[in-house]
């Protein structure tokens, strides 16, 4: 029988070669069946390029992490691990049919937010106030669709998964949570496993299928380690502040211009920063700068001093919007110059 640390080490192993294998498979299928995005107005990358990748880390997620919240102690309840399951493959099967068929906003919205009623439902079953039940819903809803609009450039939503999946972890293991530690690496080493082929240039695509499952995963993973200790909350959501600042302040932008958020478009910042100039993996930089010099210091400082979570919290996201100003402004200028050096 496998010790503790050798099962951990083998699982989260298996999910970084499930996740290598099925999305090299996922690259032949996408381009058999003609599932390839192609280049315009309104995106970012140049060539036709495969997309549905993003169900190699389904797959592998769901081959693990369940099992790795039995498993390890102190174990969650049955109930629970299979909510997750069962939440993951609904949220990631409206996905897969959208990458195939296009589907209206409405039936997406439906099963993401009957997905995340089932999570919610299942947490109130086995303890947690249903009074939380609204705001967990309407959270993972949220988050599901911001990590999907997010997932525009190469390399920025896999490495995005990656970080706040390891600081997750990082959080859960401190807190004693060995299972919730473990389930929450299974979701790094997929991600990591997509990246290696989504990294600039990428050879496929997360899809909706990767994207919004994704979402929803870091949500769960978020709710989990709160009910582990609500504390803990402060720090997981600092690690996330790039991702929900970029999309919560685009859309409300959009909406106060009187524009349809969710239709497709070019105005989060990673996409400015490629209209000004930059290149893909120079955005994947600046918001990988973020995590590390910023939000990393910031999420220990705030599991550092419980007391200061909240207020540590509410300064990384106002430093977070400042940037999102700035950077956006900086970009627009760096537009308009190079407008006004090609007429000249």
């Amino acid at each position: 029988m496998m010790t503790p640390p050798v099962l951990a080490s083998a699982m989260v192993l298996a999910a970084l070669v499930l996740a290598l294998a099925i999305v090299l498979a996922a690259i032949a299928y996408a381009r058999s069946r003609g599932m390839l995005d192609q280049p315009g107005q309104r995106r970012s990358h140049s060539i036709p390029t495969p997309r549905g990748g993003g169900i190699g880390v389904v797959i592998a997620v769901l081959a693990t992490s369940p099992w790795a919240l039995l498993l390890f102690a102190p174990a969650w309840p049955w109930q629970l691990a299979v909510a997750f399951a069962l939440a993951t493959v609904l949220v990631a099967a409206i996905g897969w049919w959208d990458d195939h068929h296009s589907l209206p906003v409405l039936p997406r919205l439906g099963v993401q937010l009957g997905a995340c009623l089932l999570f919610g439902s299942t947490l109130a079953f086995e303890g947690t106030s249903w009074l939380w039940l609204p705001l967990l819903v309407l959270g993972g809803a949220w988050s599901i669709n911001l990590h999907n609009f997010m997932d525009g450039i190469d390399g920025l939503l896999a490495q995005q998964g990656l970080f706040v999946a390891v600081g997750l972890a990082v959080l859960a293991g401190g807190a004693g949570q060995v299972a919730l530690a473990v389930s929450a690496a299974c979701l790094a080493a997929a991600a990591l496993g997509f990246w290696c082929y989504n990294r600039p240039r990428a050879a496929i695509f997360m899809g909706d299928v990767g994207s919004g499952t994704l979402g929803f995963l870091l949500f769960a993973f978020t709710v989990l380690l709160w009910r582990v200790d609500p504390g803990l909350l402060w720090p997981a959501a600092i690690l996330s502040s790039s991702f929900v600042t970029d999309a919560t302040l685009t859309l409300l932008s959009r909406f106060l211009k009187g524009r349809r958020w969710y239709a497709p478009h070019r105005e989060h910042l990673y996409q400015w920063l490629v209209r000004s100039g930059m290149s893909h993996a120079g955005g994947d930089t600046c918001y990988l700068a973020w995590n590390l010099l910023i939000a990393a210091p910031l999420a220990w400082l705030s599991w550092f001093c419980p007391g200061w979570g909240w207020t540590i919290c509410a300064v990384a996201y106002l430093i977070a919007g400042a940037a999102w100003m700035l950077a956006r402004r900086y970009c627009l200028w760096r537009i308009q110059h190079k407008a006004r050096h090609v007429r000249t």
